[in-house]
C-alpha cells in the first residue's frame, strides 16, 4: 500500500535550518507530485510548498518564500523540503502529501531560542 514517511524534524533555533525528508512506497514515486503541508493546534493544515513528478518547484506559500526549497530524488523515492532562516511562526507539524489522498505521519518542527 502507499506509504509516505516523513523525518528531519526537531528543535531549532531561530535563523537555522532543517531538512525534511519523505520517502515514499508502495506506488511509482516518479510519476506523483508531493506536497509539503503544515499543522499547529486549532488551526488547518496548510500548504507550504509543492513539487511537480518532473521535480520542478509548484508552489511556496507566502511566508515560506526565499527561505524554503523543494528537491526530490526519484532514485531515492524522497522528497526533500529545505528550511532556512527558520522563524518560531515555522513551528508546527510537518506532514507530505501524495494525491489524491495520502498523507505521511508527520515531524515535529520546533523554533525557539
Amino acid at each position: 500500500q502507499v506509504q509516505l514517511v516523513e523525518s528531519g524534524g526537531g528543535l531549532v533555533q531561530p535563523g537555522g535550518s532543517l531538512r525534511l525528508s519523505c520517502v515514499g512506497s508502495g506506488f511509482n514515486f516518479s510519476n506523483w507530485r508531493i506536497n509539503w503541508y503544515r499543522q499547529t493546534p486549532g488551526k488547518e493544515r496548510e500548504l507550504v510548498a509543492a513539487i511537480l513528478d518532473t521535480g520542478i518547484a509548484a508552489y511556496y506559500a507566502d511566508p515560506v518564500k526565499g527561505r524554503f526549497s523543494v528537491a526530490r530524488d526519484n532514485a531515492k523515492r524522497t522528497a526533500y523540503l529545505q528550511m532556512n532562516n527558520l522563524r518560531p511562526e515555522d513551528t508546527a507539524v510537518y506532514y507530505c502529501f501524495r494525491p489524491i489522498n495520502f498523507w505521511g505521519q508527520g515531524t515535529q518542527v520546533t523554533v525557539r531560542s
